[in-house]
Protein backbone atom coordinates (compact mmCIF):
# COMPACT_ATOMS: atom_id res chain seq x y z
CA UNK A 1 0.00 0.00 0.00
CA UNK A 2 1.63 3.06 -1.30
CA UNK A 3 0.80 6.63 0.39
CA UNK A 4 1.27 9.99 -0.62
CA UNK A 5 4.59 11.70 -0.14
CA UNK A 6 5.03 13.84 3.22
CA UNK A 7 5.12 17.64 1.55
CA UNK A 8 8.37 19.08 2.22
CA UNK A 9 8.84 22.47 3.43
CA UNK A 10 10.03 25.20 0.78
CA UNK A 11 13.44 26.12 0.77
CA UNK A 12 14.71 29.01 2.88
CA UNK A 13 16.17 31.40 0.70
CA UNK A 14 20.16 32.19 1.22
CA UNK A 15 21.59 35.41 1.58
CA UNK A 16 21.11 38.44 3.97
CA UNK A 17 18.89 37.76 7.35
CA UNK A 18 16.59 41.06 7.04
CA UNK A 19 15.58 40.16 3.68
CA UNK A 20 14.61 36.83 3.52
CA UNK A 21 13.12 36.80 7.56
CA UNK A 22 10.45 34.17 6.91
CA UNK A 23 7.52 34.73 8.66
CA UNK A 24 4.58 32.05 9.74
CA UNK A 25 1.71 34.62 9.89
CA UNK A 26 -1.20 35.11 7.28
CA UNK A 27 -0.63 37.23 4.03
CA UNK A 28 -1.80 40.94 5.38
CA UNK A 29 -4.69 41.74 2.82
CA UNK A 30 -5.86 45.54 2.04
CA UNK A 31 -8.79 46.56 4.25
CA UNK A 32 -10.02 47.69 0.30
CA UNK A 33 -9.76 44.17 -1.37
CA UNK A 34 -13.29 43.90 -2.46
CA UNK A 35 -13.91 47.60 -3.46
CA UNK A 36 -13.75 47.56 -7.24
CA UNK A 37 -12.98 51.08 -7.40
CA UNK A 38 -9.67 50.20 -5.04
CA UNK A 39 -8.80 47.10 -6.87
CA UNK A 40 -5.98 48.75 -9.18
CA UNK A 41 -4.40 50.98 -7.23
CA UNK A 42 -4.15 48.38 -4.72
CA UNK A 43 -2.88 46.10 -6.69
CA UNK A 44 -0.05 47.97 -7.99
CA UNK A 45 1.10 48.36 -4.14
CA UNK A 46 0.89 44.85 -3.80
CA UNK A 47 2.90 44.59 -7.11
CA UNK A 48 5.62 47.50 -6.51
CA UNK A 49 6.56 45.87 -2.46
CA UNK A 50 9.11 43.88 -3.89
CA UNK A 51 11.08 46.48 -4.92
CA UNK A 52 10.58 48.91 -1.41
CA UNK A 53 11.57 45.62 0.52
CA UNK A 54 14.77 45.19 -1.99
CA UNK A 55 15.24 49.15 -0.92
CA UNK A 56 14.35 48.52 2.88
CA UNK A 57 17.52 45.91 2.76
CA UNK A 58 20.28 47.94 0.87
CA UNK A 59 19.17 50.95 2.95
CA UNK A 60 20.06 48.76 6.07
CA UNK A 61 22.66 47.12 5.19
CA UNK A 62 24.83 50.05 3.91
CA UNK A 63 23.59 51.82 7.22
CA UNK A 64 21.86 54.99 5.05
CA UNK A 65 20.11 55.66 7.77
CA UNK A 66 18.32 58.83 6.61
CA UNK A 67 17.41 57.35 3.38
CA UNK A 68 16.09 54.27 4.95
CA UNK A 69 14.08 57.16 7.26
CA UNK A 70 12.88 58.30 4.02
CA UNK A 71 11.32 55.58 2.76
CA UNK A 72 10.05 54.42 6.23
CA UNK A 73 8.36 57.86 6.64
CA UNK A 74 6.64 57.23 2.55
CA UNK A 75 5.40 53.49 3.85
CA UNK A 76 3.90 55.13 6.83
CA UNK A 77 1.95 57.98 5.16
CA UNK A 78 0.90 55.45 2.02
CA UNK A 79 0.45 52.22 3.23
CA UNK A 80 -3.25 53.42 4.97
CA UNK A 81 -4.43 54.75 2.06
CA UNK A 82 -4.21 51.40 0.12
CA UNK A 83 -5.41 49.58 3.16
CA UNK A 84 -2.65 48.28 4.70
CA UNK A 85 -2.43 49.79 8.30
CA UNK A 86 -0.39 47.45 9.40
CA UNK A 87 2.75 48.30 7.34
CA UNK A 88 1.99 51.70 8.69
CA UNK A 89 2.34 51.37 12.18
CA UNK A 90 5.27 48.82 11.21
CA UNK A 91 7.16 51.73 8.77
CA UNK A 92 6.16 54.30 11.87
CA UNK A 93 8.14 52.55 14.46
CA UNK A 94 11.22 52.45 12.24
CA UNK A 95 10.86 56.29 11.75
CA UNK A 96 10.72 57.14 14.90
CA UNK A 97 13.78 54.97 15.69
CA UNK A 98 15.71 57.08 13.40
CA UNK A 99 14.59 60.60 14.78
CA UNK A 100 15.43 59.43 18.35
CA UNK A 101 18.94 58.10 16.52
CA UNK A 102 19.79 61.04 14.94
CA UNK A 103 18.79 63.58 17.62
CA UNK A 104 20.75 61.33 20.27
CA UNK A 105 17.93 60.12 22.56
CA UNK A 106 19.25 57.55 24.41
CA UNK A 107 16.27 55.59 24.32
CA UNK A 108 16.99 54.27 20.46
CA UNK A 109 19.44 51.59 20.34
CA UNK A 110 20.92 50.01 16.53
CA UNK A 111 19.90 46.73 18.26
CA UNK A 112 15.94 47.67 18.54
CA UNK A 113 16.15 49.71 14.99
CA UNK A 114 17.18 46.36 13.25
CA UNK A 115 14.19 44.06 14.89
CA UNK A 116 12.18 47.00 14.04
CA UNK A 117 13.76 46.89 10.23
CA UNK A 118 12.90 43.47 10.34
CA UNK A 119 9.15 43.63 11.56
CA UNK A 120 8.82 46.32 8.75
CA UNK A 121 10.46 43.94 5.76
CA UNK A 122 8.50 40.57 7.42
CA UNK A 123 5.38 42.79 7.58
CA UNK A 124 5.90 44.22 3.62
CA UNK A 125 6.35 40.52 3.26
CA UNK A 126 3.24 39.42 3.98
CA UNK A 127 1.34 41.82 1.76
CA UNK A 128 -0.81 40.36 -0.54
CA UNK A 129 -4.20 40.89 -2.73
Amino acid sequence: MSSAPTPQPAPRPTGHPVAHAVSAKQPLRSEFANDPDMRDIVEMYVTEMPERISQLTNLWTSQQLDELRRVAHQLKGASGGYGFPTVGKAAGKVENSLLALSDGSANASLAQLRAQVEDLINTCQRVSM
